[in-house]
């Protein structure tokens, strides 16, 4: 049976897609730039920052495509897989912010990516497969 998905999760997927290729962009093509601007370490490392790039584009990619769909069968793995890479996320910033010295910029990490596991969970629990 083809389920529709509601258009909460469409649209987080929609916004997760558009900030992910955003920051995507700034790591692949500015990640020195990027790095004197925000003091993360991608000015020192803009090859490793260049990586988390990709991986962010295609995270971001996959929230198009999501957003593109017409069934939950079709986003339902996307929508698990953001669930989890977007909570855990967040502990992971927190331990950075608390004892690894994460700069300052993390914290709108933090926010965004709370923000984003807050949805896609809430969203997720109300689909076809998750209540």
């Amino acid at each position: 049976m083809d389920r529709t998905f509601s258009k909460g999760l469409r649209n987080t997927f929609l916004i997760h897609s558009i900030i992910l290729a955003i920051t995507a962009f700034a790591y692949l093509f500015f990640p020195v730039l990027w790095g004197n601007l925000t003091g993360c370490l991608s000015n020192q490392l803009p090859q490793v920052f260049r990586l988390f790039g990709v991986s962010l584009l295609g995270l971001a990619i996959s929230s198009f495509l999501s957003y593109r769909a017409t069934s939950w069968e079709a986003v339902k793995i996307v929508a698990q897989m953001e669930c989890i890479v977007s909570t855990l996320f967040v502990p992971v910033i927190i331990l950075g912010l608390l004892f690894w010295d994460l700069p300052s910029i993390a914290w709108m990490y933090l926010v965004l990516f709370t923000g984003f596991a807050v949805a896609f969970d809430y969203f997720y629990l109300k689909s076809p497969a998750g209540g």
